[in-house]
Parts: C-alpha cells; structure tokens; sequence
C-alpha cells in the first residue's frame, strides 16, 4: 500500500516538473550557428584565406620546382647509374639521399609554418564571428547559441544572420 502510494506521489511530482520545463522551454530563445560556413563565407575568412595564399605561395612553388628537380635528376641517375663507376654510383647516391632529405625537412617545415598561420588566421575569424553572435544573441534576446550540436532544427539556424552582421562590417 506504502508503494502504491509513493508512486502515485511520484508521477504527480514527475508531471509537475514536467509542466513546468515545457512552460520554461516555450520562453526559451535558441540558435545555432554553422561554423563551417563561417569559415568558408565571410569576408574575413576569404580574406584569410588570400593573406595565406600570398605569403605562402612563393615558398610552395619553390619547394615543388625542387621537388621537379630532385626527381629529375634522380631520374637521370638511374638511366646513368650501369655507366657509372663504383665511387661515382656511391657519390651521386649519397647527393640525391642528402638532397631528398633536405627536401623533405623543407616540406615538413613550410606545412607547420602554413598549419599554424592558418589556424591563427581561423582563430582570429571565429573571434571576430563570436562577437558577431554575441551581438546578435543580446540584440534578438538569445538564451543560448550553439556552435556544435549533433542535429539542428534549420529554424534555429541563424547563421545567415552572422555572416551578413560579419561582411555588413567589412562593407563599411
């Protein structure tokens, strides 16, 4: 009888609360923004993305031209390699290894020079975009905006929202 009771008390305690999260749910403003778009749409990402390509792309292409290069001669070394003597084999194999070696460094080293460029330039984006939300969240009365969630209801997207406030501010 004392369990019956109890569990009655429950479910009425259980649909109270419940009653109140819905009417405290309903006066809840959310939205959510896609940073992805971000990062790919607004004008300071596009900027970004062309600084890094001017700073950038004289160093690839140089390190591609001795990609070329080291691969050519690689190449003729193979086809000279039966004329060669020992000592001739031995000295251009050595040059080539040295030579694939500092190839190689320089690449590992212009990737982590562009790696962290790149993801200095996207922070100072997602910095410039945060505001962005945080204006348009107190201005539109948010109560929470979300940047990453495993499924969003598109009328809570207010993305469009923050990259027209992000490239209306660049236009000016």
């Amino acid at each position: 009888m004392r369990l019956a009771n109890y569990l009655c008390c429950a479910g009425v305690v259980a649909g109270v609360l419940l009653s109140i999260v819905q009417v405290q749910a309903e006066d809840l403003r959310i939205g959510f923004v896609r940073t992805d778009r971000i990062l790919k749409e607004s004008v300071d990402a596009t900027t970004a993305k062309t600084k890094l390509e001017q700073i950038f792309s004289k160093r690839d292409r140089d390190l591609i031209d001795q990609e070329i290069l080291h691969k050519s001669l690689t190449d003729k070394f193979q086809i000279d390699e039966p004329t060669l003597s020992d000592a001739q084999r031995v000295t251009r194999q050595k040059q080539l290894t040295d030579q694939g070696r500092e190839l190689q460094r320089k690449r590992l080293a212009f990737q982590g020079d562009l790696s962290t460029q790149r993801n200095e330039q996207l922070q100072q984006v997602l910095e410039i975009a945060n505001k962005a939300v945080r204006q348009i969240a107190a201005a539109e009365k948010y109560d929470l905006v979300l940047q990453v969630a495993a499924y969003v209801n598109p009328r809570l997207d207010i993305t469009d929202k923050v990259l027209a406030a992000l490239n209306a501010e660049k236009s000016k």
